[in-house]
């Protein structure tokens, strides 16, 4: 019976992720020192206006860090 529980709960943690990737389309990344890949999301925003003001907060906490911010693929912003 516990295998059932563990099986039910994951299947429904990967519909919950991957639900929530769509609904949030926008994502603010943190790069690695030496700008080759993305260290960590810092945020993910269902709304442009929101993702901007996280990008801004970002800014403002990792100065001399690379940060950009995504909708899919596309870049919108970039610092510095």
């Amino acid at each position: 019976m516990t295998d059932t529980r563990r099986v039910t709960r994951s299947a429904r943690a990967e519909t919950i992720e991957g639900e929530e990737e769509e609904d949030l389309p926008y994502r603010i990344e943190l790069w690695e020192t030496r700008n080759r890949k993305v260290e960590r999301v810092l945020a993910r925003a269902a709304g442009s206006a929101l993702a901007r003001a996280i990008f801004k907060a970002a800014q403002q906490e990792y100065p001399d860090r690379r940060i950009t911010l995504r909708r899919g693929a596309r870049l919108i912003a970039e610092a510095p």
